[in-house]
């Protein structure tokens, strides 16, 4: 192992501790001339407001905890230590679909089930996502028969994760693919990126309350 000593200093190859002394000394308004320019240019980064929403939507994602079959325990492994999905802020599952953004669908669907899994859906935050996660849930996989119903049969598919099951890998792989549309695309509602308009369950022009006659 070779030990390289680095002069402490405040250019651009400074160290961590000479950068943070040297935004304590901006901040105190210590610092003139081309010294703050160099640390703004070096400390300060410029966006709009739609790219910043979109890089904290895309790197603050709440799942619903929420299985159906097998492809539900590759699910869990993905947030173990070794895959450590954490590390891209989806480790906080939500219980309450009130509470979550996106939801795994993870294994077979039922016409029965089908039903719930669209209700769970539309009881979800906005603006909030999908993930079909398996051969069964992307194209009824091995059980290609009249019980089961893929998951875009009946409710809107943004990722689809192959395999039966998929390994841990492959749904980080389709969460980085999500996150990735998401910081790329600036309209987050499904019923634009879909088409869904006039597909409401109720006409919110019934929600509007008139105001009182004087």
């Amino acid at each position: 192992m070779e030990v390289t000593r680095q002069q402490l200093g405040n250019g651009d190859g400074g160290e961590f501790r000479a950068r943070q002394l040297t935004a304590r000394r901006m901040l105190k308004g210590e610092l003139e001339g081309a010294d703050l320019d160099a640390a703004v240019e070096q400390g300060v980064l410029t966006t709009t407001m739609d790219k910043a929403a979109n890089w904290a939507r895309g790197n603050a994602f709440m799942p619903a905890t929420f299985g159906l079959a097998c492809c539900a325990i590759e699910m869990m492994g993905a947030v173990n230590a070794r895959m450590d999905i954490a590390r891209f802020g989806f480790e906080a599952l939500r219980a309450s679909p009130r509470q979550a953004d996106l939801i795994l669908i993870s294994g077979r669907i039922s016409i029965k089930m089908a039903p719930v899994v669209r209700r769970l859906w539309d009881q979800m935050l906005e603006p909030k996502w999908a993930i079909a996660m398996g051969a069964c849930s992307s194209s009824m996989g091995v059980f290609n028969n009249y019980a089961i119903v893929p998951a875009d049969k009946f409710m809107p598919v943004d990722i689809h994760v192959p395999g039966c099951p998929p390994r841990p890998e492959a749904l980080v792989y389709g969460i980085l693919k999500l996150r990735a549309m998401i910081l790329a695309k600036p309209d987050q509602g499904w019923r634009t990126r879909y088409g869904g308009r006039g597909t409401e369950e109720f006409d919110p022009s019934e929600l509007e309350i008139e105001a009182p006659r004087a």
